[in-house]
């Protein structure tokens, strides 16, 4: 049998100790627990800012396709008159903030952007693969995810979104 001496191990256990644990992923139905978000077109904001209204939270980066095609839908929803007013923000899984930068700059991007610092919000949020778009009730609590682009400024997306938010948060509104 092979033995290892608190010697061998102690690389691993300090890297153990000193990784930052990551948030639990919030599933449809709980509430989002607060973070803190980085502004990346913008201040920095809490997740918390913005309850009393619900909140539609796009996450994406400047190396997927299918992100940067509905990036123009998103400020266009963002932009249209809703029974249920609600925020839209973004945040950029992108490694390197210069880049999410470039190409909100490029877009001409006016809705809020975050960049997620140590997988924090990715993982809260689930982002297993983008993009993914989490619809958040006013008292904070998720009511749907949505994996992959959309035309978010079509009938059927204003509907689903429409739907999410006038049923749980109408009620709530400040």
């Amino acid at each position: 049998m092979l033995a290892l001496s608190a010697g061998a191990l102690s690389p691993w256990a300090a890297l153990a100790q000193g990784a930052e644990k990551l948030p639990a992923e919030v599933k449809v139905g709980q509430p989002l627990q607060d973070a803190t978000m980085t502004g990346l077109n913008g201040p920095t904001r809490r997740l918390s800012d913005y309850r009393g209204r619900p909140l539609l939270i796009n996450v994406w980066a400047s190396w997927c396709a299918p992100c940067r095609a509905e990036m123009a839908s998103l400020e266009r929803l963002a932009w249209l008159e809703h029974p249920v007013p609600f925020a839209v923000i973004g945040i950029s899984t992108d490694d390197y903030p210069e880049r999410a930068l470039q190409l909100l700059k490029s877009t001409n991007a006016t809705i809020s952007h975050f960049i997620d610092r140590k997988l924090q919000l990715e993982t809260l949020l689930g982002a297993s693969r983008l993009p993914l778009t989490v619809l958040v009730d006013a008292q904070g609590r998720v009511v749907d995810k949505v994996y992959g682009a959309r035309e978010w400024d079509s009938p059927q997306s204003q509907a689903l979104v429409r739907g999410a938010f006038s049923a749980r948060s109408g009620a709530a509104q400040k």
